[in-house]
C-alpha cells in the first residue's frame, strides 16, 4: 500500500480555489501533526539507544505524552481537515492518525476521504480486527448508507441498537436470552441445521419468520470444510448464527462499511452474503486449478517413482475433496436462492440480484465438472505409472525365471539315476556340465538384452 501523496502536502484540488486562507490553515495543521509525529519517533529512537533499566517505562510515558498531544490537536480540527491530512500523510503516519480518530469520528471521516484512501484505511482496520479476539455478538446499523458495526457485550448495548443485521458466533445461553427478550426470536441451534432435506433447511414459520440453513465454505491451508450457518429473517432484521468466523462474513462487513448504498435492509445483506460465498468458492476453484496444473506437470513430464506417485495421489485427493466441497457449497446456495424466488420473498431488484447469483453458480458448475474430469485423468495417469513400475518388477522376475530354466533342465538330466550315462565316467564331465549351464543362461540373457526386455 502506498500513500496517495508522498510529498506530504494537502492536495489543493480538494480545496476550493477561492478559499486559500483555509488551505493555509490546513497546511499549518498538517505541519503541526507532522512535527508531533516526528518528535514521537525521535524520542522513541533516543530512548531505545539508552542503556537504562527503566527505558521501557520512560518510553511508555513519552509515547503517551505525544499521543495525547496529537489526539488533542486532531480533536480541534474539523472532519474535512482531518480527511485532508490523512490523504497527505505517508502510509505509516496516516495509519497512526487514523487509529486515533477512528473510534470517535471514523464514519464521518470516511465520507470525506477519497475512494482509494477510504478503501485502504478500511481494509487495514479489517485486518487489525481479524487479528483480535472476535466479539461473539455484533449488531449492524444502517448509517449514511453504510453498515456500522456495533460490538455487543451486554443486554443494554443490544437493546440500544436499531440493527438490520445481527451476527452471532457460538451464542451463549445468555446471549440467546437477550435476543429472545429484545426481538422476540428464539435462535436455532447450530447442531440442528445440517439436515439435507429441503423442508428442514428452508421454511417459513407461522409467525412469518423465514429460516434458511446454509453451508458456507471455509478453505484454509491445512484443511477445507463446510460450515453450517443459520439465517432467520424476522421483522426485517437478518439474524445469522454460526460456530466460527468465516472469510465471507468479514468480506461482507468490509464492503458494506466502505461502500454507500451497498445494502438497505436485511435481505440485501443475505443476498450479498450468498454472492460473496459464490465469489469465495470461485477463488477456491482457481486455487484448485493452480494446484492441479502443478500436479499435471509433475505427472506428465517425468517418470514417476512409487514414492512420488503416493505423494501425488495425496495431493489429488486433497484437491478432489475441496472441489467436492465447493460443488456442495454452491448447490446449497442455489437451493436457498430458489426457495427465496419461489416463495416470492424478494423485491424486484433483489429478485434480479438472485438471478445473477444463480447464473454465476451455473458457470461454476461447468468448472467443477471439468475439474472432476481432470482429477480422474490425473488419477488414472498416476495409477498407470504405478502399474508400469510394478510391471517392470514382474518383468525382471519373469526374465530371471526363463533364463534359469535351461540350467535347471541340464542339472535335472545329469541328476537322473540311470546306469549308462557316458559323461559320468568322463574326467571332464563336471566341467562340461557347468560350462553348458553357464552358456544356457548367457544365451537367453543376450537375446533378452538385444530385444530390450531388460530395460
Amino acid at each position: 500500500m502506498t500513500s496517495p501523496n508522498d510529498n506530504s502536502t494537502v492536495p489543493e484540488s480538494n480545496i476550493p480555489p477561492d478559499d486559500m486562507n483555509r488551505l493555509a490553515e490546513v497546511q499549518d495543521s498538517l505541519r503541526e501533526v507532522q512535527t508531533l509525529l516526528a518528535q514521537q519517533k525521535r524520542v522513541e529512537n533516543l530512548v531505545h539507544r539508552q542503556d537504562m533499566p527503566r527505558h521501557e517505562l520512560i518510553e511508555t510515558m513519552v509515547h503517551k505524552q505525544h499521543v495525547n498531544a496529537l489526539r488533542d490537536k486532531l480533536a480541534q480540527m474539523s472532519t474535512a481537515d482531518v480527511a485532508r491530512i490523512l490523504e497527505a500523510l505517508p502510509q505509516d503516519e496516516s495509519l497512526l492518525v487514523w487509529d486515533l480518530v477512528a473510534p470517535d469520528r471514523g464514519a464521518e471521516i470516511l465520507d470525506e476521504l477519497s475512494e482509494a484512501v477510504r478503501e485502504t484505511l478500511a481494509a487495514t482496520a479489517a485486518m487489525q480486527i481479524s487479528r483480535r479476539k472476535p466479539i461473539m455478538l455484533n449488531a449492524f446499523e444502517l448509517h449514511n448508507g453504510r453498515l456500522r458495526q456495533i460490538p455487543v457485550e451486554s443486554r443494554a448495548e443490544l437493546a440500544a441498537t436499531q440493527p438490520i443485521w445481527v451476527d452471532v458466533i457460538g451464542p451463549s445461553a445468555e446471549e440467546r436470552a437477550w435476543i429472545k427478550e429484545i426481538f422476540g426470536l428464539k435462535l436455532p441451534d447450530t447442531d440442528d441445521i445440517s439436515d439435507l432435506e429441503e423442508s428442514a433447511r428452508f421454511y417459513i414459520e407461522e409467525s412469518g419468520e423465514i429460516h434458511l440453513h446454509s453451508d458456507f465454505l471455509l478453505d484454509k491451508a491445512d484443511e477445507s470444510r463446510n460450515v453450517a450457518v443459520a439465517f432467520v429473517l424476522h421483522q426485517n432484521i437478518l439474524f445469522s448464527v454460526r460456530d466460527e468466523e468465516l472469510p465471507v462474513f468479514r468480506l461482507q462487513r468490509l464492503r458494506a462499511r466502505i461502500q454507500p448504498g451497498y445494502v438497505s435492509e436485511g435481505k440485501d445483506v443475505l443476498l450479498d452474503l450468498y454472492a460473496a460465498d459464490v465469489e469465495y468458492s470461485a477463488d477456491a476453484l482457481e486455487d484448485v486449478y493452480a494446484a492441479l496444473e502443478a500436479v499435471g506437470r509433475k505427472v506428465l513430464s517425468t517418470n514417476v517413482t512409487d514414492a512420488e506417485a503416493a505423494s501425488i495421489l495425496a495431493d489429488i485427493a486433497k484437491e478432489e475433496d475441496l472441489n467436492g466441497r465447493i460443488r456442495r457449497n454452491v448447490l446449497d446456495t442455489r437451493r436457498a436462492l430458489s426457495f427465496l424466488i419461489r416463495g416470492r420473498l424478494l423485491a424486484p431488484n433483489q429478485h434480479e440480484d438472485a438471478r445473477q447469483i444463480l447464473r454465476d453458480i451455473e458457470s461454476l458448475d461447468g468448472h467443477t465438472a471439468f475439474i472432476f474430469n481432470k482429477i480422474n485423468f490425473l488419477m488414472d495417469a498416476v495409477v498407470g505409472f504405478i502399474n508400469i513400475n510394478q510391471n517392470k518388477i514382474i518383468k525382471i522376475f519373469s526374465v530371471a525365471s526363463v533364463a534359469l530354466l535351461p540350467p535347471t533342465l541340464i542339472a535335472s538330466i545329469y541328476g537322473m539315476n540311470f546306469k549308462f550315462m557316458p559323461e559320468l565316467d568322463w574326467s571332464y564331465g563336471y566341467l562340461y556340465s557347468i560350462a553348458l549351464m553357464v552358456i544356457s543362461v548367457a544365451v537367453p540373457f543376450a537375446v533378452f538384452r538385444k530385444k530390450g526386455w531388460l530395460r
